[in-house]
């Protein structure tokens, strides 16, 4: 009896009820990339051509789930789906990363994350000044709302002249620094973010994330795979602690340990892109025992294309993932269930560079498990739910079991 949860970061379809709120009225990731694939609009030489190719996806239901929430969808959809299928929208109070996780694992985020503002400068004073010296740093760059890759781009060549880290921020409840690996250092940017990660408690921050960089001059830089992300722990137990005190073993794979700062996971698999996301989940599919939950992260999506708003991109990168899920479905033991899910939007076609609010796809199955729609869902905890009850353990605080 094992679980397996891929979150296909950012791959919401269709704004949630209260996405006026966020200013994200409108938004759907899936919809508006299929459509503008419809278009041709998400062609590019030597990548993908014509309309969205994911016959994976659409047998375990995701176009059926789109359809429930959108009925204007221009792809086909086989009658019956082969899984469990249906949509969630999200409890907590944030869009951003940390919020949408812990809330699939049973602990929707009730309370507001603090924020920076989007003028310049973003940080307070005392806050930057305390970072300079407790972290014997000459200063720093940037100090506002950025595009990563953008504000690398504009001052990679001061940072190396200088010394000085790039810090920005935006919409998410984030502090991040941006050095270069070599000139810079890669243990000295981690040691200046934990330093960071100290100082930002304050301010009720979710995340310190190290952003290294290469490259000499610019349009040569170019962020890297040792990205780190300081979170601050979960407020209450989540689905991951319960099943760690109950003997099961959970298997973090990607950025999932980092989003949970470490609690309630038993082992971590580091795994940069994708595709290695994808390589490291099936092996360790091969080997997890009874009552090991694998919980992976395909972060492409969001860091590549959706904050880049690179249609393009995002839709042959949705047509990887499915190339993939065949391998994935075979790979399953008798009693295994698998969930695909996502823990917000980011739709490459909405303005600005931030997520958005959207409804997010559940896509449930596993040998022997039946079909049929699960509905909308009021909670992304609805999944940490279900996988508690499939491993028999006390219901969670929050969220209705689907199965």
């Amino acid at each position: 009896m094992r679980a397996i949860v891929a979150v296909m970061d950012s791959f919401g379809v269709g704004a949630a009820p209260d996405a006026v709120a966020f200013g994200d009225a409108g938004a759907n990731t899936f919809g508006h990339i299929v459509a503008a694939a419809a278009r041709g609009e998400a062609d590019r030489e030597g990548l993908r051509a014509g309309p969205l190719v994911i016959p994976e996806l659409l047998s375990l239901g995701l176009g059926h789930a789109a359809l429930a929430l959108d009925g204007d969808l221009p792809l086909d959809a086989p009658a019956s789906a082969g899984g469990h299928w249906g949509a969630a929208a999200e409890r907590s109070r944030g869009k951003d990363t940390p919020s949408g996780h812990w809330e699939m694992m049973g602990l929707p985020v009730e309370f507001d994350w603090g924020y920076f503002p989007p003028e310049a400068p973003s940080f307070p004073e005392e806050l930057v000044e305390a970072l300079v010296r407790e972290a014997r740093l000459p200063g720093v760059l940037g100090n506002c709302h950025a595009s990563g890759t953008v504000i690398i781009e504009e001052l990679g060549e001061e940072h190396i002249r200088s010394g000085k880290p790039i810090v920005y921020t935006s919409a998410d409840s984030v502090f991040q620094i941006a050095a270069h690996e070599t000139h810079f250092g890669l243990e000295r940017l981690y040691e200046v973010c934990r330093i960071a990660r100290r100082l930002v408690d304050a301010y009720r921050i979710g995340r310190v994330i190290a952003r290294p960089f290469v490259g000499e001059r610019r349009g040569e830089f170019v962020r890297t795979g040792n990205r780190k992300d300081l979170a601050t722990p979960p407020h209450r137990p989540t689905l991951l602690n319960k099943l760690e005190e109950a003997g099961g073993e959970v298997i973090a794979i990607g950025k999932i340990s980092d989003i949970f700062a470490g609690s309630g996971i038993s082992r971590s698999i580091k795994a940069h892109g994708n595709e290695a996301v994808m390589d490291a989940l099936l092996a360790a599919m091969d080997e997890a025992g009874e009552r090991s939950l694998l919980f992976a992260n395909f972060v492409d999506f969001d860091t590549l294309y959706g904050h880049r708003r690179d249609v393009a991109g995002y839709a042959a990168a949705l047509e990887a993932f499915d190339r993939r899920l065949g391998t994935l479905k075979a790979a399953l033991k008798p009693g295994d269930i698998a969930v695909i899910t996502a823990d917000h939007g980011c739709d490459p076609t909405f303005p600005g560079s931030d997520h958005t609010r959207e409804h997010v796809p559940i896509l449930a199955f596993g040998p022997g498990l039946d079909g049929g729609s699960i509905g909308i869902r009021d909670s992304f905890a609805d999944i940490g739910q279900t996988l508690a009850g499939h491993f028999g353990l006390d219901p969670l605080d929050a969220g209705h079991s689907f199965l």
